[in-house]
């Protein structure tokens, strides 16, 4: 039996073109499941591969990224199913698993998947090591300068203020001015 898994990731969207898609390719049935797929706990498809799905049948998704996020998972759910004789049909990107052709281009793809995501790390990491050398730093901007956090310890000293206003003054919330004179705040309340 073929069995359609469609997936989007919010409620506000529509699963209508991977049902068409399911329905033309000859699903009998199709589990929706409206979850991102990030998310390890995804209760439909969990209860679909535990459940529904036996030898001999076929698991039918409209593209690889709706059955896993991560290339890992999506090759340990490939072979789990194949080893419970289970194929595995992705419309758009024209992979079956159920033949030899099928699973050795499901592995290439996943490889290539996997060498792409090395690549991409180390030029990140390249590219933070170079900007480092040349002195630029990463991250969020600073909400406090060194003359903003003197300000506002010496307002603080002065006593006529409450930390609530002092962050007020300086743009901040409270949370940030205590992040940044925490200990002096304490100190004074």
């Amino acid at each position: 039996m073929r069995i359609g898994y469609a997936r989007v990731s919010t409620l506000d969207q529509n699963t209508d073109l991977q049902l068409q898609k399911l329905k033309e390719a000859g699903c009998e049935k199709v589990v929706i499941e409206k979850a991102s797929g990030a998310k390890a706990d995804r209760p439909e498809l969990i209860r679909l591969l535990a459940d529904l799905l036996r030898e001999g049948d076929t698991l039918v998704v409209w593209k690889l990224d709706r059955l896993a996020r991560s290339l890992k998972q999506l090759i340990a759910t490939a072979e789990d199913l194949k080893g419970r004789g289970i194929g595995l049909i992705s419309i758009t990107d024209a992979i079956d698993t159920s033949s030899p052709g099928g699973m050795l281009v499901f592995h290439m793809l996943g490889a290539i998947a996997e060498f792409e995501r090395s690549l991409i790390q180390e030029r990140t990491r390249a590219g933070l090591v170079e900007a480092k050398r040349r002195g630029k730093v990463g991250g969020r901007p600073k909400k406090l300068t060194a003359k903003d956090i003197s300000a506002a310890k010496a307002m603080l000293a002065d006593g006529t203020l409450t930390s609530k206003e002092i962050a007020g003054k300086l743009g901040v919330s409270k949370a940030t001015l205590y992040r940044h004179i925490g200990n002096t705040l304490k100190l004074q309340q």
